[in-house]
């Protein structure tokens, strides 16, 4: 392959893995909203190619990439780790400190893990164009980007609050022909409705995929892709945890915690799930952290139960924990990770005791941000650096109980967008949002 010598092809999985046969209990299905019943998987098909219906059905554990995909991830993968040895020395901590750099992709993030293999996928079945919708802009740069490698059109729903504070993401979408709008926008009727309650309104992920769908159920050549929370998406990501679990072996550790962050699950998933399957057959007492915002905090304040995974009550209802698809999360600059639900699989771990959710404010992630992009130079996107909040509090806690911990954390994206949000806080201009909650109800009929 043309990329052979800058990147070892062979270190790049050839197939992803499947955790819903490994999980404790069966997963719960979707859910048609009018009839409450199973959705069928031809009740997708507006929406995905057969090929991703086929992947969110799937029994078997594991699914090969396609040839034209893996060579797609040869411009990028396989992904480093890093052991972050000068963090470890500032904060005079016995942790080894591990993290998977995710940021080397050429839209920055891990999203492209997904966005390649769903172009692919489209493009198969005959698809001309994608709708999506994008938080801070990672997934969407990462469809646009994926959208030129396939040629295909595609039409970027961008929440307006990161829309107006995150112009660059804008521009580098465009850079690669994507059309972008800000959500709410007055392309949709619904979307035209809240704009008429609000014109200030600062949108949020379930309003855009609301919008983005509508978009592509109106055309007989568009399908939608979705960037997390759907068990396809999140079975992409898993080349993140199959790559770290070798460089591990390498290292000669294995980790006794694993740490990602999370708004809809995909990048906590692509690292942890590999890791799961591994710790549960050996009997290894991992533990696997889902890191959050405190003002968006789905797995800690969230019911577990029934619900739209958009703000229209468009989608199928889905089994996870959730705010209420009515949420408006704050505007904080984790745009990632305003989204009211949580990937159905990562809410069932979460209910096994398997996986434990953690929630922070705005301005420790930043300050914890800070401190390692000056100890390792790496500078992480909000996002990510609710994970690296959490490394560092393990790697404290290790420090007080004078014990050694293994300490594994994603790297999912750096923050080279998000200069803005970090010249706030440095200014000392950055304010925490607290969450208020409301009640949410189970919407089975």
């Amino acid at each position: 392959m043309e990329y052979k010598f800058l990147l070892d092809e062979e270190k790049v999985p050839r197939a992803w893995y499947n955790i819903v046969p490994d999980l404790p209990t069966p997963l719960p299905p979707p859910v048609h909203p009018g009839t409450g019943q199973p959705l069928p998987p031809d009740g997708l098909a507006t929406l995905f190619p057969q090929a991703l219906i086929a992947q969110e059905a799937c029994g078997e554990r594991w699914v090969e990439i396609p040839e034209p995909v893996r060579e797609a991830y040869l411009l990028w993968r396989p992904t480093p780790l890093y052991r972050a040895r000068r963090l470890e020395k500032t904060l005079q901590t016995p942790a080894h400190i591990y993290f998977k750099y995710e940021g080397g992709s050429p839209p920055g993030s891990h999203k492209p893990n997904t966005a390649v293999a769903q172009a692919f996928y489209n493009k198969q079945e005959g698809v001309k164009r994608l709708t999506t919708e994008t938080g801070a802009g990672q997934w969407g740069s990462a469809l646009a980007f994926a959208c030129r490698l396939f040629g295909l059109e595609c039409k970027v729903y961008m929440v307006r609050a990161s829309y107006l504070h995150k112009p660059y993401r804008r521009v580098l979408m465009e850079t690669w022909a994507a059309q972008v709008v800000p959500s709410p926008s007055p392309e949709t009727p619904f979307a035209r409705q809240l704009l008429a309650e609000n014109p200030e309104h600062p949108g949020s992920l379930g309003i855009a995929i609301s919008e983005a769908v509508a978009d592509a159920t109106s055309r007989t050549d568009t399908h939608y892709a979705l960037g997390s929370v759907l068990n396809h998406v999140l079975l992409h990501q898993t080349v993140i945890g199959e790559e770290a679990l070798v460089q591990m072996e390498m290292a000669g550790e294995f980790p006794d915690v694993v740490i990602g962050c999370v708004g809809g699950g995909s990048n906590f998933a692509g690292l942890a799930f590999p890791f799961i399957r591994e710790a549960r057959r050996e009997g290894c007492p991992t533990r696997f952290l889902a890191i959050e915002p405190l003002a968006c905090p789905s797995l800690t304040r969230g019911s577990y139960t029934y619900d739209f995974g958009d703000t229209a009550a468009t989608t199928p209802l889905l089994k996870m924990h959730t705010l209420g698809h009515k949420f408006v999360p704050p505007p904080i600059h984790a745009g990632g990770l305003r989204y009211h639900g949580m990937a159905p699989a990562v809410s069932a771990l979460v209910e096994a005791g398997i996986v434990q959710g953690r929630a922070y404010a705005q301005t420790a992630v930043f300050q914890a941000a800070v401190q390692f992009a000056q100890a390792e130079g790496f500078l992480p996107a909000p996002e990510t650096a609710h994970a690296v909040k959490a490394a560092l509090d393990e790697a404290l806690a290790a420090r007080e109980e004078g014990k050694k911990q293994v300490i594994l954390f994603n790297f999912s994206g750096h923050g080279h967008f998000d200069l803005k949000a970090y010249e706030e806080f440095l200014a000392g201009r950055l304010a925490d949002h607290v969450y208020e909650p409301a009640p949410v109800s189970s919407f089975i009929p």
